[in-house]
């Protein structure tokens, strides 16, 4: 039996089940459409999941990082409902869904744990979406400040444009507004 302590699934990954990938940047891990087969535990770099909207923008749905599972809710759908793409080169460790499920059903503890951690992401994903819901790019970015507490390093900005689904050129003009003012 795994135990589970708090929300840590990282053991579910350290099983005989699992294995390792490793994403150069860049590099597809899924595309929007695929069965799902497998559940990802990033262990290093980041991965995110994209959606295209229809006029070209993409928009970030996930940014998963190291201990972060890549799109949970995907363990309960047949195929996934976007891209998921290496950041940066990452790391990964995969389970079959099969196997994730079934220990689920074996231990109220795990799925216990596991419908904490899904309710998190749930509110998150409702704060991205009152981000989204603002009217102006001041508005989005203070929102999402206040949410992260400071912008990251200058070459990221484009991927803060991308979680608030604004043009990289609205934020940088923003921020500069916001320099000079």
């Amino acid at each position: 039996m795994i135990a589970i302590m708090s929300d840590d699934f990282s053991s579910l990954f350290e099983t005989p089940h699992g294995q390792s990938r490793l994403l150069d940047a860049g590099n597809y891990l899924f595309h929007q459409g695929a069965p799902v087969r497998t559940l990802f535990l990033v262990t290093r770099g980041e991965v995110q999941l994209i959606r295209h909207q229809e006029g070209g923008a993409a928009l970030v749905l996930q940014r998963a990082g190291p201990g972060d599972i890549l799109a949970e809710a995907s363990v309960y759908a047949r195929a996934y409902h976007c891209d998921a793409i290496a950041h940066v080169e990452a790391g990964l460790r995969g389970i079959s869904r099969g196997f994730f499920l079934e220990r689920i059903r074996e231990n109220p503890d795990l799925a216990a744990a596991w419908a904490a951690r899904l309710a998190r992401e749930i509110q998150t994903t409702r704060l991205r979406s009152e981000i989204l819901s603002l009217r102006t790019v001041a508005d989005r970015l203070d929102a999402w400040l206040a949410w992260h507490g400071t912008l990251p390093a200058k070459g990221e900005w484009n991927q803060v444009a991308r979680q608030i689904a604004v043009s990289p050129e609205a934020l940088y003009r923003e921020i500069g507004r916001r320099r000079a003012g």
